[in-house]
């Protein structure tokens, strides 16, 4: 992932077709290590491609991948039996409302907003 956020940066900088030392600049000035085998990859993959369209592509990629019910397969899974559709929903309202216990303690402990 940070290959190919080098390589966005220097898209976004004007350079429509960084080269491998753009990329490992990038990285370097970050303090983070290049891979060259990964950007040597990166780079021969988005060669003679608009990012553009690169990206619109990935979105409708994402797009397909199905992003809920997590939570009752994790369930079903853990305990080694089937969850009816009644316990289901039960688990997950009641990790929504840990999360929200969660993120009212984490402001009290800081005794001030950003917005006071």
């Amino acid at each position: 992932m940070k290959v190919i956020a080098a390589y966005l940066l220097a898209v976004l900088g004007g350079n429509t077709s960084p080269s491998a030392g753009h990329v490992k600049d990038i990285l370097n000035s970050v303090g983070a290590e290049a891979d060259d085998d990964r950007i040597e990859l990166l780079l021969s993959e988005v060669k003679g491609r608009d990012i553009t369209e690169l990206i619109a592509a990935g979105r409708e990629k994402l797009a397909s991948v199905p992003s809920g019910g997590g939570a009752a397969v994790a369930v079903a899974a853990a305990g080694g039996t089937v969850v009816s559709g009644s316990a289901a929903p039960a688990a997950a309202e009641s990790k929504k409302e840990e999360k929200v216990e969660e993120k009212e303690e984490s402001d009290d402990d800081m005794g001030f907003s950003l917005f006071d």
